[in-house]
């Protein structure tokens, strides 16, 4: 059966497996561009609106890690699936068991009462999850923690809660002015070097040129891999 994806980018391969392999491939050469291991920065492959098939055939095409924004269409889309999968979308504390047994990783702590629903329910059944703090360096950008408070907030669930806070996720700026996208990225950056931890989650299909020069670890691409989709809230 032939699955369709949403409208590709001008100019990407035609095969699924071709722009993922196309996506590694710009991925490593932004890494050496700015001096970097290609292998120090991870892809997760964001899934939202796309079927379950097309996932599978994407994990099948070497996509190791994969995120959605909303717990109702990941349950059924995610499971039994060979990946990791990451919660990129905003923690409601009723959902929050829920979450921990859909996904292996949340990118997107940014309040007390989040970060405690969800290490209640990782000691609740016995799941050891990682955790991002995200925080807001886009005037658009509805969530996130204010950059200088993300330390202390990131030691505070780390003692209290027993959280594996590993990094920080941030969304870009909505503009096309690349200057200011480089520096909301930069200041990302600085925030990850005093949360500390092993994940620096920024860019996306539009700005992950700049976020590599920046130090991302992780880069969060759907477009770029599986077409543009209508999008909804939950």
């Amino acid at each position: 059966m032939k699955l369709e994806v949403g409208v590709l980018p001008e100019g990407a391969p035609n095969s699924l497996a071709g722009r993922i392999a196309g996506m590694r491939e710009k991925i490593a050469g932004a890494a050496r561009k700015h001096g970097r291991d290609p292998s120090s920065i991870r892809l997760v492959g964001v899934t939202k609106e796309q079927p379950r098939e097309l996932v599978l055939n994407a994990i099948e095409a070497g996509l190791g890690d994969i995120g959605e924004n909303y717990l109702q269409e990941a349950r059924p889309k995610y499971a039994d699936l060979m990946a990791c999968k990451h919660f990129l979308g905003h923690v409601q504390t009723n959902k929050a068991r829920a979450i921990v047994e859909v996904f292996d990783v949340v990118q997107s702590i940014d309040r007390l009462e989040a970060g405690r629903a969800i290490g209640r329910a990782s000691r609740t059944l016995g799941k050891r999850m990682r955790a991002l703090v995200q925080i807001n360096i886009s005037p658009s950008e509805r969530f996130g923690l204010d950059p200088a408070a993300a330390p202390a907030f990131a030691a505070l669930l780390r003692e209290e809660e027993g959280l594996d806070i590993d990094g920080v996720m941030a969304i870009g700026p909505n503009t096309s002015d690349r200057g200011v996208i480089r520096r909301a990225f930069e200041q990302a950056a600085r925030t990850f070097e005093r949360v500390g931890g092993a994940i620096l989650s920024i860019g996306m299909s539009d700005d992950y040129e700049e976020a590599i020069a920046c130090g991302s670890t992780m880069v969060r691409i759907g477009t770029a891999i599986f077409g543009v989709r209508g999008y909804h809230s939950e």
